[in-house]
């Protein structure tokens, strides 16, 4: 062989080995999630674990819990007061331009002021009697994207009752998968990524904003309680916001607690850290990395009506 021959050799060796370098799959650490942190009173089987494939094609182990999105921390509703006169003990929340409104009687009487439209007008002006769903016929109307003039001026409260028998399924990676580009969430049959932002460790989902502008145009509201939940007839209770009712896993560091877990199975945490500081450094999905907790997402503020804003890592599609 000759020299030039070998040194052209060892060139293309020495090529290989940078190229190898510059791949080399990320030292940062991954933490897998834990499927002991859910609580089993709000899942009607045993979490297990099955072969899924995922968004990137990839097949591996998933979680498979079956929800019956029935919060076992803590109560839901109320979220319609009765009468203008009720205080805020009497009603939920509202989400409006990032902040976090107590819908109570004062805040019903006032929305022709609150919103500048005279059309608002929701409550009996002789008895104070506010106007809601009483009956699960009411609550369909009511909550139908295409409300008729029948129910306008409703405040829409679907109760648990109504949803008693209903579950969910939700996968998630045992082991998070990042990606070298996030996934956008969708909304509807032909969109690319998820509706569901993540899962509650009571087993409630995590759901994309909730449609206040199709709501609000029917000069109908459909208030959240203050856990930041409420209730679809097709889907169940579900969190529109993070409001630090359910149940959390306070972190040893200071750092904000864990809440549960997003769809790639990266941990969701509060937004703010123990002694109330934001963070300042996350990404565009609202994710960073720590050596103790890997990649994790923080949510946003409540009153945004959001939770994170895209996938870091693959999903179950």
């Amino acid at each position: 062989m000759s020299k030039i021959t070998l040194l052209f050799l060892l060139l293309i060796v020495v090529i290989s080995c940078k190229k190898d370098e510059t791949t080399t799959p990320s030292s940062e650490t991954v933490i897998k999630v834990d499927a002991s942190k859910f609580l089993t009173a709000g899942l009607s089987e045993s979490i297990s674990v099955v072969s899924k494939t995922l968004s990137n094609g990839q097949t591996a182990d998933c979680y498979k819990i079956v929800t019956k999105s029935t919060p076992t921390d803590h109560n839901m509703g109320p979220w319609c007061p009765t009468n203008i006169s009720d205080d805020a003990s009497k009603g939920g929340i509202w989400l409006e331009g990032g902040n976090v409104y107590d819908v109570d009687g004062a805040f019903v009487k006032n929305l022709a002021t609150f919103y500048k439209n005279t059309q608002w007008q929701m409550y009996n002006t002789n008895t104070g009697a506010i106007t809601k769903t009483k009956t699960l016929a009411e609550c369909q109307a009511a909550a139908n994207p295409n409300v008729t003039a029948t129910y306008k001026n409703y405040c829409v409260e679907c109760l648990p009752s109504y949803v008693s028998s209903i579950t969910q399924t939700i996968y998630i990676p045992v082991t998070p998968v990042k990606q070298s580009s996030s996934t956008s969430f969708g909304m509807g049959p032909n969109s690319s990524g998820p509706a569901q932002r993540g899962i509650a460790f009571n087993g409630v989902p995590f759901d994309a904003p909730a449609p206040t502008s199709i709501i609000l145009a029917a000069y109908t509201l459909a208030p959240f309680d203050d856990a930041g939940g409420h209730i679809n007839l097709q889907a169940g209770y579900h969190y529109h916001a993070a409001t630090g009712m359910s149940t959390k896993i306070k972190q040893s560091d200071g750092h904000a607690s864990m809440i549960g877990y997003a769809l790639d199975g990266f941990g969701i945490y509060e937004r703010l850290s123990e002694t109330g500081t934001e963070y300042t450094d996350l990404d565009s999905n609202r994710g960073h990395y720590d050596a103790t907790r890997g990649y994790h997402y923080h949510v946003d503020k409540a009153g945004s009506n959001n939770f994170i804003n895209g996938l870091a890592g693959a999903y179950v599609k």
